[in-house]
């Protein structure tokens, strides 16, 4: 396994950082930018890599890789519209540890030629689809490395349902790279639960005033959910907080909401249910089994019927002294919940390390009606200044 590869493979949803000074559907992004140092704020910042446009037509050229090569110690990948060996070896000779294939550009004798130049070279290849039949291509080709771009190069229109779809159906061993279209972390969130293990960003980050604090941001965990919504206010005072998930409880409850409602591209949506899941349109659902008319106490979350999440909870309407320590020897992703407010969350974060906070009669004035105040101080306490939206 190649070093570029091998950071991909880590635990949790990683990042590849792209530098490109403009693109063709977009103009300048950031004429100005200096790859040795952003490279070296984006190693600080977390990516699991950096991605460096070399082609003219992003403002790019094989001396920006090598710049980022000397600046930082994070794996780079060549991005560019390669087609032949010679690419691939100007791109090792400037400091690469791996380089993208456009599935698009080339057939499949050409594209295993690339596969196998890559190995020969030490280099791990990047293999991009944008549709099905591209995805069929590099799962037959043996690619290790897939991405899937949720832009089309030839139209540039961005298509995000259809990326999470392929992202989904994409094989489990192979690593999955979603690309383009990350926003904030409430998308790579949902790149994440459709199954990709990274996220390449590059727009954003080349917009932002400060495209290290702007990455640190989009990775930060745990996500943040507000449940108990029941009025458009109150999604409106979580999403303005920078809370990643709105919660609308459609099983019986003081709280409960007659139909999950709107929520800006900054969240997703999670129906809670209890017994069995209701298809309300929501982003996830979060079911919990029936125990004597109530919820049982733990559950899971769901995405299109899969788990991605266990949900560990208090018991009904009780306490549990245990109940940190044993969300903690949970292994995988776990939305913590229960009892958690503004007072305690960051003690709980610190104890379970968990993907995702949950916090709904804590922030309420009375049942389902929040306190905004309330809402804002439980998320600037589960989530450290420098990665606050």
């Amino acid at each position: 396994m190649g070093r570029f590869k091998d950071s991909l493979a880590q635990e949790g949803l990683r990042a590849i950082a792209e530098i490109k000074r403009r693109s063709p559907s977009a103009g300048d992004l950031r004429p100005d930018a200096d790859p040795a140092a952003l490279a070296k704020a984006f190693q600080d910042s977390g990516a699991a890599a950096v991605s460096i446009l070399v082609d003219e037509r992003f403002g790019g050229t094989f001396e920006d890789l090598a710049a980022a090569r000397a600046a930082t110690t994070v794996p780079l990948l060549a991005k560019g519209f390669f087609d032949d060996q010679g690419d691939l070896l100007q791109a090792r000779i400037a400091g690469a540890d791996a380089a993208l294939l456009l599935l698009r550009d080339v057939n499949d004798e050409q594209a295993r030629l690339m596969l196998g130049g890559a190995h020969e070279l030490g280099l791990d290849l990047v293999v991009e689809a944008h549709d099905a039949e591209e995805l069929a291509r590099a799962v037959a080709l043996g690619a290790g490395i897939i991405g899937i771009n949720a832009r089309d190069l030839g139209t540039f229109e961005i298509d995000r349902r259809t990326q999470l779809s392929l992202v989904a159906d994409a094989p489990r061993d192979r690593l999955i790279v979603a690309e383009s279209a990350i926003g904030n972390r409430a998308q790579g969130a949902e790149a994440e639960l459709a199954g990709a293990d990274a996220i390449l960003v590059g727009s954003t980050l080349m917009h932002a005033d400060d495209p290290g604090a702007k990455l640190a941001e989009l990775l930060a965990r745990p996500l943040v959910k507000v449940c108990g919504l029941t009025r458009d206010e109150d999604v409106a005072a979580a999403a303005d907080a920078g809370a990643d998930l709105a919660g609308f409880v459609l099983a019986e409850s003081p709280r409960r909401a007659e139909a999950p409602l709107p929520v800006p591209a900054t969240m997703l949506s999670v129906a809670v249910c209890v017994g069995e899941a209701t298809d309300a349109g929501t982003d996830l659902v979060q079911l919990y089994p029936e125990e004597d008319g109530h919820r049982a106490r733990n559950g899971v979350l769901l995405r299109e019927g899969e788990t991605v999440a266990i949900v560990r909870d208090l018991p009904w309407l009780g306490s549990d002294a245990r109940h940190w320590d044993e969300a903690a020897a949970v292994a995988g992703r776990i939305l913590l919940a229960g009892g958690l407010g503004p007072e305690n969350v960051r003690s709980a974060i610190e104890a379970v390390r968990p993907w995702a906070v949950d916090a709904s009669r804590s922030l309420e004035r009375s049942p389902g009606i929040k306190d905004h105040a309330k809402v804002r101080a439980f998320v600037e306490a589960a989530r450290p200044e420098a990665v606050r939206a």
